[in-house]
């Protein structure tokens, strides 16, 4: 029997709500994907709410579970490596090395840096020196890199009005020359009224993908996306069409959150969970 396709999914964890891990978990494993789950910060909810508690791992300890990952041949193993929110920059660091050797002895696993870093509301919300570490270190090893348009701007000092500057941006961001770039939640100078696409640059010529633009901007909405494009590719879709799949499942999860009336993105909704069932059949 063939095993179920491996993610390492290394990034924010919380006790309440859907982020980060929280929020990328769930939907791999229901599309029946194998997921390692190791988190760089674990928190009790986002800093939405009027109290944070927890913490960044603390390095030894975070050390402590790449080394068992290690141990437990996860790196052979694994068909994915998914990277998200770093809350400290001695993690940050031990997650380019640990990614380096990830590919150096898998060949064949593909590596998708979500660059967790800030957006247009509350601009830059890691500390610069780990925005450093994301562009020198995990950007050039990834095979997928899933920005906004903020982090784009911030990575490359390209303004992003139009597919010229995403083309641009692309060119001076330091990823491989093979690597396909998915630009997130742009609203360009020529999408249509009342959309955001996302943008697909790489080898090829650019893809886009439009989008409705919900009025509600959640948290986790970015870790659910990157989520659902390792479950897509996983199971064998094309790259355009695992992009729309994402942002068709990602949309669900934010009107049923905004019937709600939720904080964040909610993973309850009937179809939401029956779509990545189906996922998991094919």
């Amino acid at each position: 029997m063939t095993p179920p396709p491996f993610v390492i999914s290394i990034q924010s964890q919380v006790v309440f709500g859907h982020v980060g891990n929280s929020a990328a978990l769930f939907p791999m494993q229901a599309a029946g994907l194998e997921v390692a789950a190791i988190p760089t910060v674990i928190f009790s909810n986002t800093p939405d709410y009027p109290t944070l508690r927890g913490r960044a791992l603390p390095p030894e300890f975070f050390s402590d579970l790449l080394q068992g990952a290690r141990e437990r041949g996860l790196p052979e193993r694994a068909d994915f490596i998914l990277t998200g929110y770093i809350g400290s920059l001695d993690v940050a660091m031990m997650v380019a090395d640990f990614v380096a050797e990830a590919k150096a002895v898998n060949p064949r696993l593909s590596y998708l840096c979500d660059p967790v870093m800030g957006d247009s509301g509350p601009g830059l919300y890691v500390p610069e020196a780990i925005a450093d570490v994301m562009r020198e270190r995990l950007l050039p090893m990834a095979d997928i890199a899933t920005p906004n348009p903020f982090e784009l701007t911030w990575l490359t000092g390209h303004e992003i009005a139009g597919l010229a500057d995403l083309e641009a941006a692309r060119a001076s961001l330091k990823v491989a020359p093979g690597a396909s770039l998915i630009a997130t939640g742009c609203a360009l100078e020529d999408t249509p009224a009342g959309h955001i696409e996302s943008v697909i640059l790489g080898a090829e010529t650019p893809s886009r993908h439009p989008v409705e633009h919900l009025p509600v901007a959640l948290p986790g909405t970015g870790d659910l996306f990157a989520a659902l494009i390792i479950t897509g590719l996983a199971r064998g879709l094309p790259l355009p069409r695992t992009v729309e799949q994402a942002q068709r499942l990602t949309s669900r999860a934010l009107d049923h959150a905004r019937t709600l009336g939720a904080g964040e993105v909610v993973l309850s909704e009937a179809e939401f969970r029956r779509d990545l069932l189906t996922l998991a059949s094919a």
